[in-house]
């Protein structure tokens, strides 16, 4: 049976708080305590001002509560430690919004209450969304929205081809399509293979759609998709830019229009409506066929534990404001997400027929931290970025950058 919020806090915080300050006065430059009547609120998307659509639906969720709020937008990578050294002084906001697999490291360090705890009704999430919020058997919290991966595909070039889209279902009909594109004249496939997480990100949908699990690195469907990316760079379907590629630059190749495809997210949406040419959407395929489970990105909504419990009423209220049917159709749209329930995923497709593929991609895709992972990821997330590169670049073998990747993860886990 697991321990209080109260109890996880006092045992779990000492040594995440150790890594997370650097400097004997880091605690000192915490955020201040608040006015008690004001519920805080912090979240990643400091590119909203307060004039914002975003921050108008807090301060509306806030009135209905019957409250006022006080927001604060961090940078995604300053927003972990900030609330570490918030909750070392007591002092934590009474709502969280975090990057999905940041939520078990808080959750493993005390600083979040369960839903179990916080009453949040988490019954309409779908369940593949919500385990990336869960960790030892407990839910963390509610993801406001997800976004995850998919081929984006110029049809110019792969008309030129002769190569129909739909006709894009495993790993060998893919492979066979770049053939064409490279004959014809076109350039095959784009993505972001960079020694960083943005690098596993991308990795994974080719990993898990070989069959592969993160336990074992170096199993023959591991082996396999790593195979898949180093023949395409070896016969010249993919560029050697993708080692030092980020989303961002894998994407800026593709809007050159040269690319048949490029494997990106709900995120390019809208620079692919100002691309030039015409696009489509399909899902990654697995390798037998299907979609392949891509990772989902996004973030949760989570009520860390305040000193003062009868603050969490109110904070539920807040909550389940921002996540209801209503306002989650509201939230996906400024966000460009993917509903994290059913019942609005439909009014999504309802409203843009385009979204449809991306539902289908969000309905099969995993939490990078699921499977009980927890903080075991990232310690497994490096090594295998790690493999990647090497197999890309030709240093080393497929299956010995993988065996020395799984040692490695192995060794860092136990």
């Amino acid at each position: 049976m697991r321990s209080s919020a109260s109890g996880r806090l006092a045992t779990g915080l000492a040594l995440a708080l150790l890594a997370a300050c650097s400097t004997p006065s880091a605690v000192e430059e915490a955020p201040s305590a608040t006015a008690a009547a004001a519920y805080t609120i912090w979240d990643p998307y400091p590119q909203y001002d307060t004039g914002s659509e975003w921050v108008r639906l807090l301060e509306a969720c806030g009135a209905q509560a019957g409250v006022g709020v006080e927001r604060t937008g961090y940078d995604t990578s300053d927003l972990t430690n900030k609330v570490l050294l918030a909750a070392q002084q007591g002092n934590s906001p009474d709502v969280l919004i975090v990057d999905n697999p940041v939520v078990s490291t808080l959750a493993e360090a005390g600083v979040l209450t369960t839903t179990t705890e916080n009453r949040l009704d988490v019954s309409a999430v779908s369940p593949n969304l919500l385990g990336a919020g869960q960790s030892g058997g407990e839910t963390f919290g509610v993801p406001i929205g997800a976004n995850t991966l998919a081929l984006y595909y110029n049809k110019d070039v792969l008309d030129k081809a002769g190569v129909d889209p739909a006709s894009i279902t495993d790993w060998a009909t893919l492979t066979a399509a770049l053939e064409k594109v490279t004959k014809s004249g076109g350039k095959g496939i784009t993505f972001s293979a960079i020694g960083t997480e943005e690098g596993s990100f991308q990795f994974l949908p080719w990993f898990w759609g070989a069959g592969a699990n993160l336990t074992k690195l170096d199993s023959p469907e591991g082996v396999a998709a790593v195979t898949l990316w180093a023949d395409w760079l070896k016969k010249g379907y993919a560029p050697n830019s993708v080692i030092t590629n980020t989303q961002t630059t894998s994407w800026q190749e593709f809007a050159t229009g040269d690319y048949a495809f490029a494997e990106n997210g709900t995120w390019q949406l809208a620079n692919a409506e100002k691309a030039g040419f015409p696009y489509g959407v399909i899902p990654i395929p697995a390798r037998t066929g299907g979609p392949a489970p891509a990772p989902t990105g996004g973030e949760f909504v989570a009520i860390p534990v305040q000193q003062d419990t009868g603050r969490y009423a109110t904070s539920q209220k807040l909550v389940a404001c921002l996540t209801n049917d209503e306002n989650s159709l509201k939230t996906t749209t400024t966000l460009s997400y993917i509903a994290p329930t059913e019942a609005v995923q439909r009014q999504q497709v309802a409203a843009d027929a385009k979204l449809a593929v991306w539902v289908e991609a969000v309905k099969v895709a995993k939490g990078r931290t699921g499977d009980d992972l927890g903080t075991k990821y990232p310690k497994i997330s490096e090594p295998m970025w790690g493999a990647v590169q090497a197999a890309l670049s030709s240093s080393k073998p497929p299956q010995e950058a993988m065996t020395e990747a799984q040692r490695a993860a192995a060794s860092a886990t136990q």
